[in-house]
């Protein structure tokens, strides 16, 4: 199997595995770790604080493998398309993963997947990903993005917490491909609107 092949391989299981459950996650009623980060909003960075977004309403965290791979591109335009629902909701959206600020730059701007809609977070040495019960993976060499670019970082497993404004979490979303993960967790927030 040449590198190409086995990069195509590695991207395609990725795409894959990472959607299997969050059985050590946080789980519903459990207070969301509280967290600060780098972060980017259409290509530019800033702090990001979990603590003070929660002030405005609901937050939709979600952790994602690797920008610029199959499923999590999917997810991410998939939260991008529905943003708008979620804010009519009252809920903010963090996406979050172990890419460098750099890949979140381009990323958070691209018009194909974040298009400038939401902000992403780097968690590159995982603990914010940790904190949260998730696990965290070793990278590997070789990886590539749908770019074709190399991927030097760990990779945490996908999964999306709705956070209450009292910072507890209001549901555990986990085990779902990348859309239905999305629309799971827009339900999630659209019923803790309605009461």
């Amino acid at each position: 199997m040449n590198r190409s092949s086995k990069g195509l391989l590695l991207t395609g299981l990725l795409a894959l595995g990472t959607g299997l459950p969050a059985l050590a996650a946080l789980q519903e009623g459990a207070k969301a770790p509280e967290f600060t980060a780098q972060a980017s909003m259409k290509g530019q960075p800033f702090t990001y604080s979990l603590k003070d977004a929660l002030k405005k309403g609901p937050v939709v965290v979600y952790f994602y493998p690797s920008a610029y791979t199959n499923g999590c591109n999917v997810q991410a335009r998939t939260f991008a398309v529905n943003q708008e629902k979620f804010a009519a909701a009252g809920a903010s959206i963090i996406g979050v993963s172990l890419d460098s600020i750099e890949r979140l730059n381009d990323f958070s701007a691209d018009p194909e997947f974040c298009a400038g809609k939401f902000p992403t977070a780097s968690d590159s040495d995982g603990k914010i990903a940790r904190s949260y019960e998730l696990q965290v993976r070793e990278g590997g060499s070789g990886r590539k993005d749908t770019r074709g670019k190399d991927i030097n970082h760990d990779f945490t497993e996908r999964t999306t917490f709705v956070v209450t404004a009292d910072g507890k979490i209001a549901a555990t979303v986990g085990g779902l491909n990348p859309v239905e993960n999305v629309n799971k967790s827009l339900e999630i927030v659209q019923k803790l609107k309605g009461g």
